[in-house]
Protein backbone atom coordinates (compact mmCIF):
# COMPACT_ATOMS: atom_id res chain seq x y z
CA UNK A 1 0.00 0.00 0.00
CA UNK A 2 1.00 4.05 -0.88
CA UNK A 3 2.07 5.71 1.97
CA UNK A 4 -0.55 8.60 2.53
CA UNK A 5 0.55 11.46 3.64
CA UNK A 6 -1.80 14.34 5.88
CA UNK A 7 -1.51 17.43 5.02
CA UNK A 8 -2.20 21.09 6.48
CA UNK A 9 -2.23 24.48 5.64
CA UNK A 10 -2.10 27.03 8.30
CA UNK A 11 -1.22 30.79 9.02
CA UNK A 12 1.50 32.49 10.02
CA UNK A 13 2.97 35.75 10.69
CA UNK A 14 5.93 35.49 9.59
CA UNK A 15 8.48 32.74 7.45
CA UNK A 16 11.84 33.42 9.90
CA UNK A 17 10.50 32.95 13.44
CA UNK A 18 8.07 29.72 12.04
CA UNK A 19 11.05 28.53 10.91
CA UNK A 20 13.06 28.66 13.89
CA UNK A 21 10.29 27.67 16.10
CA UNK A 22 9.24 24.40 13.81
CA UNK A 23 12.46 23.37 12.29
CA UNK A 24 15.03 24.18 14.71
CA UNK A 25 12.55 23.76 17.46
CA UNK A 26 10.64 21.03 17.08
CA UNK A 27 13.35 19.40 14.44
CA UNK A 28 10.87 19.34 11.35
CA UNK A 29 12.41 19.54 8.09
CA UNK A 30 12.41 22.09 5.92
CA UNK A 31 11.21 22.16 1.80
CA UNK A 32 10.69 24.94 -0.54
CA UNK A 33 10.25 28.38 0.74
CA UNK A 34 9.29 31.62 -0.29
CA UNK A 35 9.20 34.91 1.12
CA UNK A 36 5.33 34.20 1.82
CA UNK A 37 5.44 30.62 2.89
CA UNK A 38 7.41 27.40 3.32
CA UNK A 39 6.56 23.22 3.31
CA UNK A 40 7.51 21.47 6.35
CA UNK A 41 7.78 17.98 7.16
CA UNK A 42 6.41 17.38 10.86
CA UNK A 43 7.25 13.38 10.97
CA UNK A 44 6.61 12.68 7.61
CA UNK A 45 3.39 14.97 7.28
CA UNK A 46 3.28 17.72 4.87
CA UNK A 47 2.62 21.44 6.75
CA UNK A 48 2.44 24.45 4.78
CA UNK A 49 2.74 27.75 6.38
CA UNK A 50 1.29 30.52 4.47
CA UNK A 51 1.84 34.50 5.88
CA UNK A 52 -1.25 36.81 6.62
CA UNK A 53 -1.80 40.15 6.79
CA UNK A 54 -3.49 40.62 9.88
CA UNK A 55 -2.31 39.21 13.24
CA UNK A 56 -4.17 35.73 14.45
CA UNK A 57 -6.62 36.63 17.15
CA UNK A 58 -6.01 34.74 20.14
CA UNK A 59 -8.20 32.09 21.33
CA UNK A 60 -8.86 31.66 24.89
CA UNK A 61 -7.87 27.96 25.19
CA UNK A 62 -6.73 25.19 23.23
CA UNK A 63 -10.36 24.99 21.96
CA UNK A 64 -11.88 25.43 19.29
CA UNK A 65 -8.31 25.21 16.92
CA UNK A 66 -5.17 23.22 17.73
CA UNK A 67 -3.12 20.39 15.51
CA UNK A 68 -0.61 18.02 16.58
CA UNK A 69 0.52 14.36 16.73
CA UNK A 70 -0.96 11.43 18.43
CA UNK A 71 2.70 8.76 19.50
CA UNK A 72 1.91 5.44 19.30
CA UNK A 73 5.32 4.92 21.24
CA UNK A 74 5.52 6.55 24.80
CA UNK A 75 9.28 6.58 24.29
CA UNK A 76 9.16 8.48 21.04
CA UNK A 77 6.34 11.19 22.80
CA UNK A 78 8.67 11.31 25.81
CA UNK A 79 12.00 12.28 23.17
CA UNK A 80 10.19 15.04 21.68
CA UNK A 81 8.99 16.40 25.15
CA UNK A 82 12.56 16.19 26.11
CA UNK A 83 13.70 17.78 22.79
CA UNK A 84 10.99 20.75 23.31
CA UNK A 85 12.39 21.34 26.97
CA UNK A 86 15.97 20.77 26.17
CA UNK A 87 14.94 23.89 23.20
CA UNK A 88 13.24 25.40 25.84
CA UNK A 89 10.25 26.06 23.63
CA UNK A 90 7.01 27.60 25.52
CA UNK A 91 4.41 25.34 26.42
CA UNK A 92 0.88 26.84 26.52
CA UNK A 93 0.26 23.74 28.88
CA UNK A 94 2.89 21.45 30.80
CA UNK A 95 2.63 18.15 30.26
CA UNK A 96 -0.15 16.37 32.21
CA UNK A 97 -1.97 13.31 32.38
CA UNK A 98 -5.86 12.91 30.87
CA UNK A 99 -8.78 10.78 32.14
CA UNK A 100 -6.45 8.76 34.70
CA UNK A 101 -7.57 4.91 35.29
CA UNK A 102 -9.62 4.98 32.19
CA UNK A 103 -9.55 3.18 28.95
CA UNK A 104 -9.24 7.05 27.23
CA UNK A 105 -5.97 7.79 29.51
CA UNK A 106 -2.89 10.17 28.00
CA UNK A 107 -0.18 11.60 28.04
CA UNK A 108 -0.51 15.35 26.36
CA UNK A 109 1.47 18.51 26.31
CA UNK A 110 0.35 21.78 24.67
CA UNK A 111 2.81 24.21 22.75
CA UNK A 112 2.31 27.47 20.84
CA UNK A 113 4.22 29.28 18.27
CA UNK A 114 5.39 32.37 17.56
CA UNK A 115 2.18 33.21 15.47
CA UNK A 116 -0.23 31.99 18.45
CA UNK A 117 -1.17 28.34 16.67
CA UNK A 118 -1.73 25.65 19.48
CA UNK A 119 0.31 22.13 18.92
CA UNK A 120 -0.96 19.09 20.96
CA UNK A 121 1.02 16.09 21.24
CA UNK A 122 -0.20 12.88 23.09
CA UNK A 123 0.29 9.53 23.41
CA UNK A 124 -2.29 7.47 24.35
CA UNK A 125 -1.65 4.53 27.37
CA UNK A 126 -4.26 2.02 25.55
CA UNK A 127 -4.51 2.48 21.53
CA UNK A 128 -8.05 1.57 21.22
CA UNK A 129 -8.62 5.00 22.60
CA UNK A 130 -7.58 6.93 19.51
CA UNK A 131 -10.43 6.05 17.28
CA UNK A 132 -11.80 3.51 19.73
CA UNK A 133 -13.86 3.41 22.93
CA UNK A 134 -17.33 4.86 21.77
CA UNK A 135 -19.43 3.87 24.96
CA UNK A 136 -16.85 7.01 26.50
CA UNK A 137 -18.04 10.09 25.96
CA UNK A 138 -15.29 12.23 27.18
CA UNK A 139 -13.55 14.52 24.49
CA UNK A 140 -11.09 17.28 25.68
CA UNK A 141 -11.26 19.13 28.51
CA UNK A 142 -14.56 21.16 27.56
CA UNK A 143 -17.93 20.31 28.77
CA UNK A 144 -20.46 19.52 26.38
CA UNK A 145 -22.91 22.02 25.44
CA UNK A 146 -25.76 19.98 27.29
CA UNK A 147 -23.14 19.66 30.17
CA UNK A 148 -22.50 22.95 30.78
CA UNK A 149 -26.40 24.08 30.87
CA UNK A 150 -26.53 20.98 33.36
CA UNK A 151 -23.64 22.34 35.48
CA UNK A 152 -25.48 25.50 35.34
CA UNK A 153 -28.97 24.21 36.38
CA UNK A 154 -27.65 22.50 39.40
CA UNK A 155 -25.48 25.70 40.67
CA UNK A 156 -29.01 27.97 40.29
CA UNK A 157 -30.42 25.30 42.26
CA UNK A 158 -27.79 25.09 44.89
Amino acid sequence: MTKILFHLAFPVTDIASTKAFYVDGLGCLAGRETPNSIILSLYGHQLVAHVVDEPLSDQAGIYPRHFGLVFHSESNWMALLEQVQERRLKFYQKPKVRFTDTPLEHRTFFLTDPSGNVLEFKHYKFESAIFGETEYHQIGDVPTQRQAFENTLALSEA
